[in-house]
């Protein structure tokens, strides 16, 4: 199998919860992450004040914030294949007593 390989380039907040991502094939994505803002890892992110923490880590050249919570580039990348899988996957979550 062949993973492609995407860095992030830059990140804007244009929106609560939404990102402008481009990445280094000079493509760029607009991204609404509240929908898959749920479990132990990216619950947290629900919060504005750390969501808005967001950055690119300078080795892996992803999405990072200070909580621990990433996300895989070639994901970022080709959000619309996988948002709705992310989607369902974050609503299996939040319905999962704790």
């Amino acid at each position: 199998m062949n993973h492609p390989i995407y860095k992030v380039c830059s990140v804007k907040i244009v929106a609560p919860y939404t990102l402008q991502v481009r990445f280094d094939d000079r493509t760029e994505q607009t991204i609404h992450f509240r929908p898959v803002l749920a479990g132990e890892l990216y619950g947290p992110l629900r919060e504005p004040t750390l969501f808005n923490q967001v950055r690119i880590d300078p080795e892996v050249h992803t999405l990072v914030w200070p909580n621990g919570a990433d996300f895989d580039p070639a994901t970022l990348h080709d959000w619309p294949e996988h948002v709705n899988a992310l989607t369902a996957r974050a609503r299996k979550w939040e319905s999962q007593p704790a």
